[in-house]
């Protein structure tokens, strides 16, 4: 969890901007009976981490909503610390009625404003994906791929948890596509699961890619420091298409938002909003851009 932090530090001060979350983690990072000790370890180091780093994004995934330490892990982590996290993540959401029971446990703990990020693990959740990307609490999605083919009996190959067969096997690609349809429909955050292979970098790369430019994700776990670079690299835009799109909004704010012609194509405010949110996920993912697009994200951030 140090390196992850210290990372993320450097990363940040190399982009400008902070590029990635870190999620500390007590559902499999505590030991069996350590639940309450490592809580308050997750919660001190997110504590001190953005008392000397404001700018650190910091989340902690807590245990399942039917877990004996539940409670406790949400009194203590979202009481003690809600203020300076980005999210709470909780894992084995089942329904709209477990995004209920996490809210209340954040209200009664006094963090009522912060967001809930929910991990979808089984077939009867992904059937409810839409139901619970609709609950305004929840901001993102993320699918659990070796629970979501655990569940299955069997009936899925292991193969269905590796590089290839996650973006092969119909059920699997089913689950991926449902839960990313479902975070657009209501404007939330899809995020794509883990890849295993943490030393191949191409595996890792050709996962995000997929999941970025086939799939609708927009985020993406990582299990390794060295998976970070390859899965920025993948979700970002290009050079060519921030050109593009820099061209396109700055020749729109000059004709006041009016449809424009642009390379010999027409443009207007359905266009724009695409190309404005390309160029946000450019500046989330720190990649450079020109000096006028620059002062629009100057003048968000005062703002």
């Amino acid at each position: 969890m140090r390196k992850s932090l210290q990372l993320q530090a450097e990363m940040t001060q190399e982009f400008g901007t902070c590029v990635f979350d870190v999620t500390l983690d007590c559902e499999d990072g505590a030991p069996i009976g350590g639940e309450a000790e490592h809580a308050a370890l997750v919660t001190e180091m997110a504590l001190a981490t953005t008392a000397a780093t404001p700018d650190a994004r910091i989340a902690v995934r807590v245990h399942p909503v039917d877990h004996p330490s539940f409670d406790a892990d949400m009194a203590h982590v979202a009481g003690r610390a809600g203020r300076v996290l980005t999210h709470i993540m909780v894992p084995k959401v089942e329904s709209v009625a477990d995004v209920d029971r996490a809210q209340a446990a954040l209200i009664n703990a006094g963090a009522a404003d912060l967001p809930l990020h929910v991990l979808i693990e089984s077939p009867a959740a992904v059937h409810r994906a839409f139901d619970i990307a609709a609950h305004p609490r929840v901001q993102s999605i993320s699918f659990g791929l070796m629970d979501f083919v655990s569940a299955h009996g069997g009936a899925i190959p292991a193969e269905g948890m590796g590089i290839q067969g996650q973006f092969t096997h119909p059920l699997v690609l089913r689950a991926k596509l449902e839960i990313a349809s479902a975070c657009h429909a209501h404007g939330k955050v899809p995020s794509h699961c883990v890849v295993t292979e943490f030393k191949n970098a191409d595996a890792v790369r050709m996962a995000a890619q997929k999941a970025a430019q086939e799939m609708g994700y927009t985020r993406m776990w990582s299990i390794h420091p060295d998976q970070i670079r390859p899965i920025l690299e993948a979700m970002a835009p290009s050079e060519a298409q921030i050109d593009q799109a820099s061209e396109i909004i700055l020749a729109a704010q000059a004709a006041q938002w009016a449809p424009i012609s642009h390379a010999g194509q027409l443009h207007d405010r359905a266009s724009y909003r695409f190309f404005w949110q390309l160029l946000e996920r450019a500046h989330q993912t720190g990649r450079p851009l020109p000096g006028a697009i620059q002062a629009f994200f100057a003048v968000t951030a005062k703002r």
